[in-house]
């Protein structure tokens, strides 16, 4: 099955960075959003990043505009109806998705497959309040998505291998390398990346070191391109901590339990780049 009618649920970072690279495969886009101003600010965002390809000579005007033609906007789920997949990238909250796919169960085609983009909750939670199941899996892309190689095709005990297949060839044939995982917490890159952010914070906590020094250590001494305390700044320390939470309420391992000193800096507000402050202080930058 080949992917030409896709749909986005959520026009946020994500979902508008899956409509992106899917437009420039030549993907027919619909993206979801709740209103019209957060529908509009993705749209938008979509075409910044395609502008700075421009820019760098990386794609012409005409070529631009062709892309941003395969990508439609609403606020209407109705409009879902004839898409062959349909892609779920909205606030990592379990209750609001399976609300969502119930909505569209009732509106979307019988044939079409769903996917949630989650990197932490539990797709089959999600597929079995829906009547396709087997028709659902996790394609848990990456931020930023048009410049991160990867996707995770996540296959649940219910999805069946033709659904599994059908994903995998859309990850890559919108230029994504697809590693196949089963449904577990964090999947396979979460499951290694926060452990290790987290440990890193600790050693923070501890006295280890500080944090330009653990940073340092890390790029100069591994080769990372980031720091970890960076890189949590990056993503964001509620995604760490909540992602973290969401692992130890699983496997009950004390790895993945949150430092008290994440949970300090996420009660008081400080979130990494997104507000400005979190390991480092990026409100003069």
């Amino acid at each position: 099955m080949s992917i030409k009618k896709l749909g986005i649920c959520g026009c946020g970072q994500m979902g508008a960075g899956i409509a992106q690279v899917a437009a420039q495969a030549g993907v027919d886009v619909l993206s979801y959003e709740i209103n019209e101003e957060l529908l509009n600010k993705g749209l938008k965002k979509i075409e910044k990043s395609l502008g700075r390809a421009v820019e760098k000579g990386k794609l012409d005007d005409a070529k631009m505009k062709e892309i941003l033609g395969r990508i439609k906007g609403t606020t209407d789920l109705k409009d879902f109806a004839d898409r062959e997949l349909v892609i779920e990238a909205i606030t990592e909250n379990l209750d609001v998705k399976i609300e969502l796919y119930k909505k569209l169960d009732a509106i979307v085609n019988k044939k079409a497959i769903f996917a949630s983009n989650t990197s932490s909750l539990s797709i089959t939670e999600m597929g079995a309040t829906t009547s396709r199941p087997d028709q659902f899996c996790g394609l848990h892309f990456f931020n930023p998505v048009p410049v991160m190689k990867l996707v995770e095709v996540v296959k649940t005990i219910a999805t069946s291998d033709a659904t599994f297949e059908a994903a995998k060839a859309f990850g890559e044939s919108v230029g994504k390398v697809a590693v196949s995982c089963k449904d577990t917490p964090g999947f396979i890159v979460n499951r290694l990346l926060v452990p290790y952010l987290l440990d890193a914070i600790r050693a923070l906590e501890a006295g280890v070191a500080t944090r330009e020094d653990i940073d340092n250590g890390m790029k100069l001494g591994c080769g990372h391109p980031m720091g970890p305390l960076e890189l949590t700044d990056f993503i964001g320390l509620d995604t760490i901590y909540y992602i973290g939470e969401i692992m130890f309420s699983e496997f009950k391992d004390g790895h993945y339990a949150s430092p008290p000193l994440l949970k300090a800096m996420v009660k008081a507000g400080y979130l990494g780049r997104k507000t400005g402050r979190g390991f480092y202080d990026y409100s003069k930058k």
